[in-house]
């Protein structure tokens, strides 16, 4: 089967997902297939290698758990079977505290934190769709990295709903109400940027 044979008209499940073997990769938001991004830029690797390196040093000891892209996060609605879940995401990084959630296809219900790194062509889909699923789900901190502007926002789940950090800078650190103590300095994570290109 080919990419070119999926209807991006119709909706498909996890069960659809799961039997395709084609190069491309792909997320399933409410059923629809969205085509990710061709292979990130180097620096685009280097900073999702530098917050999950950050957050493995953190978490060493600890009960939770950091995993990087490709991972597949499976958000049910309701039935926890493959033909029931319609969102299928492969998040830049998430960290998993709930360790019954990872099983041997990934993860299965919300991380506790989601990071997407945005790249020119996909800002949309991160900041529309993927939002929406994400707090649907009860994600409880999604961060949004803009290395185009050098920042980063933090969406905090309160009663339901995500409500956002100001837009933190090269001068900020980012914190955690997951994760008390973890620090992030945004200065060294976006050292070597001016200049470069996605």
């Amino acid at each position: 089967m080919l990419f070119s044979d999926i209807d991006l008209n119709k909706n498909y499940s996890y069960a659809d997902y799961y039997s395709w073997h084609f190069d491309e990769r792909v997320e399933l938001i409410n059923g629809k297939v969205y085509k990710m991004s061709p292979a990130p830029s180097s620096f685009h690797q280097d900073i999702v290698l530098d917050i999950a390196t950050s957050l493995k040093n953190y978490l060493h000891g600890k009960k939770c758990k950091v995993y990087v892209a490709p991972f597949d996060v499976r958000l049910p609605k309701k039935a926890l079977d493959d033909k029931s879940i319609f969102t299928v995401l492969q998040p830049d990084v998430c960290v998993i505290c709930d360790l019954e959630k990872i099983d041997k296809r990934g993860c299965i219900g919300a991380p506790d934190i989601v990071v997407e790194v945005l790249s020119p062509g996909n800002n949309n889909k991160e900041l529309k769709n993927k939002y929406e699923a994400y707090e649907a789900a009860g994600v409880q901190e999604y961060w949004v990295v803009s290395p185009q502007i050098q920042s980063v926002t933090l969406y905090v789940l309160t009663e339901g709903k995500f409500h956002a950090s100001r837009m933190l800078s090269t001068s900020d650190i980012v914190t955690s109400t997951v994760l008390p103590g973890f620090s992030l300095n945004l200065a060294e994570l976006f050292q070597g940027l001016d200049g470069e290109e996605e």
